[in-house]
């Protein structure tokens, strides 16, 4: 199996311990986890020791670093619960959503109700895109999903891991960044009231 679908299947794993349904997300523990996590956005992996159990357990030994470095692996996993219990925090449902349509791009696109809006998000992701390495990108993500919390609408936690994974390798990088500006824009229809409507 290749190692971002590992990457992606953990993710998964781990979302589903902390915030399966409302009932799991009851519990004091996924709480405590969840603000655990949320300490660690912008942060580099093992900097809260606090956090290890969080993101290394039961990770498989294929997705770990070796001496302290962090694999990539491990960045983006990291990132992507970081950011996910960022996401969750004041919601009484999950907020990881499953497919196309939750994808970043895509789950941006929802935050755009008019031309201003759309100049306004654009930009956002696109400073995102263009950040050079996981901490700049974790920096500007953040505020991404802050907005896409605020509204509601969720994210798929685990298509982001795995295009954090790859975004950490120059050949790739440019691929993910064209993804993401390809969901933004794809599909865009509108009816006769002007208002836009999604392809599903």
């Amino acid at each position: 199996m290749a190692k971002e679908t590992e990457v992606g299947k953990y993710v998964r794993r781990q979302i589903a311990l902390l915030a399966k349904d409302e009932k799991v997300l009851e519990q004091g523990s996924s709480k405590a986890h969840l603000a655990q996590l949320r300490r660690g956005v912008g942060k580099r992996p093992g900097e809260l020791p606090e956090l290890w159990g969080l993101f290394l357990k039961d990770m498989p030994e294929e997705l770990m670093g070796k001496g302290g470095k962090p694999s990539y692996a491990e960045q983006a996993v990291y990132t992507a619960l970081t950011l996910f219990a960022l996401h969750q925090q004041g919601h009484s449902g999950p907020m990881h959503g499953d497919g196309e349509e939750e994808r970043l791009g895509r789950a941006a696109r929802k935050l755009v109700h008019n031309d201003e809006d759309e100049e306004h998000i654009r930009m956002r992701l696109g400073v995102a895109a263009k950040s050079e390495d996981m901490a700049e990108l974790s920096h500007h993500l953040k505020t991404v999903v802050r907005l896409l919390g605020n509204s509601d609408i969720k994210l798929d936690y685990v298509d982001l891991a795995e295009d954090l994974y790859w975004f950490q390798f120059e050949a790739y990088a440019d691929r993910i960044r064209l993804k993401w500006g390809q969901d933004f824009y794809r599909d865009i229809k509108t009816n006769e009231n002007g208002e836009e409507e999604n392809e599903k």
